[in-house]
């Protein structure tokens, strides 16, 4: 293929619900771009873009898909993304290289779940949008519902560019009101019929109108003549595309390819390029899509690919990409050779020679291209790392066969670098692996890859919550360690004192113990930010040379060990002063792990006696449902000691925002889709520890206490 200049290249991101019809679109685009001679179909399962086999069984895409046309003298990149929101990551990912969106709407569903999730995701990310109302040819097509639909939920954003003549079974075409045009079924560009004239004329006047509000020019000549040319309105749709203000609104049918060619003039005519686009640098600087500077490349997706190995997909951010190019990674230093690059559409790999800033390939097998890394010409800086919404489904993993437990963590650890959206961590806390996702479906596939893939079986189950242990009041103990077994001993005794940790309030000295008024001197003291939370402060207040100051190190490595495995459930313990404040020691057999095991038991015994409290995650959780879903939202969260502390309202959703502990979150992702039909969305957000309630507290110590029993 031949090389594109930035500014004859167009990047656009396929958006919309499942079965709106991305992938049939995608495959019409690919025929008009003369990349494949003969269009697939999802049901035949040889289209370019759902070309694996969990996509082609389950007719769905899975995976953001990268594809290209070449168009009346451009070219087109353009990125099938998945339509459920448990596999956003891939058209998250798309938003990072590509300058528009095209929304994809049922032609017989208008304004879905999915609809709505993804323009939220598009104005977040700041793309403009085209909407295609596709299946337009359907024997259950609707243009008015969907007209209307549109309407309420993008208001006056949305401008009609075409209509449909005949929508249904019998589709004859569409009138564009842009070029005052009839395209038929044929894609012949005729006469508007007589009978569509009036609508027309109507649509196009509200067309210059907004086309007029995208300059102040513009809008003096539409006052002055009340008439804009065809140049003037692509003029006009592009400065509010630009500034995602205007969303025109087209028609096709994708499976039968009518209206597809029309609206790739339009991404080519008014759809913004690349050139001059700004990226920010994880420094705050900034690269420009300039192909006279020097070059870099951003890393957006890795998949493994049979037969070929790891495929990095990436973008020239700026400069001019060669064959045989050494970049090097400017946050690690580490160098790369591009051996070779590749145009792609899907499976279909088309090596070039260059590519220039703007444009979107390929390469394999790049010894650490991995996903959200720049490469670069020396001297420049990294492009700004990509965002995703924390996970929202979270579920323990574990191998079948314990002896694969290895090569388990190896694949679940090769599908997270390709999909950042997926995250893999070992709780030392929990001992369990821990794998988050964005929902059920998501975590679902992961298990199919690693079951079919890597053919390895794995189990999936709830996960532990990672409790936290604390006190609340003051109490003492002792604890004399004394072994004697022929030779050399071991003996050591620690008395000491234990106390909440307030944030901000000074370490009180001041106790009564055993009835006395005490008041400790510290002799030495030691503060640790604990790796999970929370504070130790551990004081030496022994006097007298009761124990000496070398064996304190011994001591507060015992309360660690114990704090590490909190005496109530097991989990971490935080937030605790601890003062020593006498003991006794031998001058022959003290020695440092008799010292160990004695403050270790001492603080055992302090926490029990001093009120102690377990504590439990809890989140932010804002659900975004319909208005009608409220009620049955707000009482699954009652269910689950949620409080909701407010509401408000986000383009005709209602947003609710509650406290949930993560306990009661299990699953949530797959019951609130159940609940709303599937309507509503949620991000969850980590926000503090907080006690339990004295029953679930009671509960837990008992589980915990069972649980010890079962295995001594």
């Amino acid at each position: 293929m031949k090389s594109y200049t930035t500014d004859k290249i167009r990047n656009v991101v396929l958006i919309g619900a499942s079965h709106s019809g991305k992938t049939m679109l995608s495959e019409a685009m690919l025929f008009e771009g003369k990349v494949i001679d003969r269009r697939g179909s999802v049901e035949e399962k040889n289209t370019v873009s759902d070309n694996t086999e969990f996509e082609q069984t389950n007719q769905k895409s899975i995976n953001a898909t990268p594809l290209y046309g070449e168009f009346n003298g451009c070219k087109i990149n353009f990125i099938d993304a998945p339509g459920s929101d448990d596999f956003s990551g891939g058209a998250l990912s798309a938003f990072k290289v590509v300058e528009s969106a095209v929304m994809v709407m049922n032609g017989t569903a208008g304004v879905e779940v999915g609809t709505t999730i993804f323009a939220r995701y598009a104005d977040q990310y700041g793309k403009p949008m085209v909407i295609a109302v596709n299946q337009m040819d359907h024997d259950k097509a609707n243009w008015e519902g969907v007209r209307h639909a549109i309407a309420e939920e993008f208001g006056k954003k949305a401008v009609i560019c075409q209509f449909p003549v005949n929508p249904g079974p019998g589709l004859e075409g569409f009138v564009d009101v842009i070029t005052m045009k009839f395209y038929n079924a044929k894609n012949e560009e005729l006469d508007i019929p007589a009978a569509y004239a009036d609508e027309a004329e109507e649509l196009r006047a509200e067309l210059m109108e907004k086309a007029a509000e995208g300059s102040d020019e513009l809008m003096e000549k539409f006052f002055e003549t009340m008439e804009l040319t065809t140049d003037e309105i692509r003029e006009g749709l592009r400065a509010g595309l630009v500034k995602c203000e205007t969303f025109p609104v087209f028609c096709v049918s994708a499976k039968a390819n009518i209206g597809v060619r029309r609206l790739m003039e339009f991404i080519v005519n008014v759809c913004p390029s690349p050139l001059g686009t700004v990226q920010k640098t994880v420094d705050g600087g900034e690269v420009r899509c300039d192909p006279a500077a020097p070059t870099s490349i951003f890393i957006y997706k890795t998949s493994v690919e049979q037969h070929l190995g790891e495929v990095s997909y990436f973008k020239v951010m700026s400069g001019t990409l060669n064959e045989g190019a050494d970049l090097v990674n400017p946050e690690t230093g580490n160098s790369e050779r591009l051996s070779a690059i590749y145009a792609v559409a899907g499976s279909k790999k088309e090596k070039v020679a260059s590519i220039s800033a703007g444009d979107i390939g390929c390469v394999m097998k790049l010894k650490a291209g991995k996903t959200d890394v720049t490469l670069a010409a020396p001297g420049q800086e990294a492009i700004e790392h990509m965002v995703f919404p924390d996970a929202k489904y979270r579920c323990a993993v574990k191998a079948v066969d314990k002896n694969d437990e290895a090569k388990v963590g190896d694949a679940l650890n090769k599908i997270a670098a390709q999909d950042p959206t997926i995250t893999v961590e070992y709780s030392k806390e929990l001992r369990q692996t821990i794998l988050s996702g964005m929902g059920e479906q998501h975590i679902n596939y992961v298990k199919w890859r690693v079951n079919n893939e890597f053919k390895q079986n794995i189990e999936l189950y709830a996960p532990k919550v990672p409790y936290r242990e604390t006190i609340t009041k003051v109490a003492t103990a002792q604890y004399r360690h004394k072994k004697q077994s022929g030779g050399a001993g071991q003996f050591g005794e620690v008395h000491l004192l234990v106390c909440p940790y307030v944030e901000g309030q000074e370490a009180p000295k001041n106790f009564k113990i055993d009835g006395k008024d005490t008041v400790f001197n510290f002799k030495s003291q030691d503060i640790t930010d604990l790796e999970w939370g929370g504070k130790l402060e551990f004081y030496n207040c022994v006097v007298g040379g009761s124990i000496d100051l070398g064996f304190m190190p011994a001591i507060l490595k015992g309360i660690k060990s114990k704090m590490e495995e909190g005496p109530l459930t097991g989990s971490y313990a935080r937030d605790i002063r601890v003062y020593v404040y006498d003991g006794k020691m031998h001058p022959v057999d003290s020695k440092e792990i008799a010292f160990i095991i004695a403050g270790r038991n001492a603080f055992k015994e302090a926490f029990k006696n001093a009120g102690p409290k377990i504590l439990e995650p809890i989140y932010n959780v804002d659900i975004i449902t319909p208005n009608e879903y409220v009620g049955p939202c707000m009482s699954d969260l009652n269910t689950r000691r949620g409080m909701i502390m407010n509401q408000d309202m986000d383009k005709g959703m209602t947003v609710l925002h509650a406290r949930v502990p993560l306990a009661e979150l299990y699953r949530y992702s797959t019951i609130l889709s159940s609940l709303t039909g599937g309507s509503a969305t949620f991000q969850m957000k980590f926000a503090e520890y907080v006690q339990v309630p004295a029953d679930v507290q009671t509960k837990l110590i008992a589980e915990y206490a069972a649980q010890e029993q079962e295995e001594d």
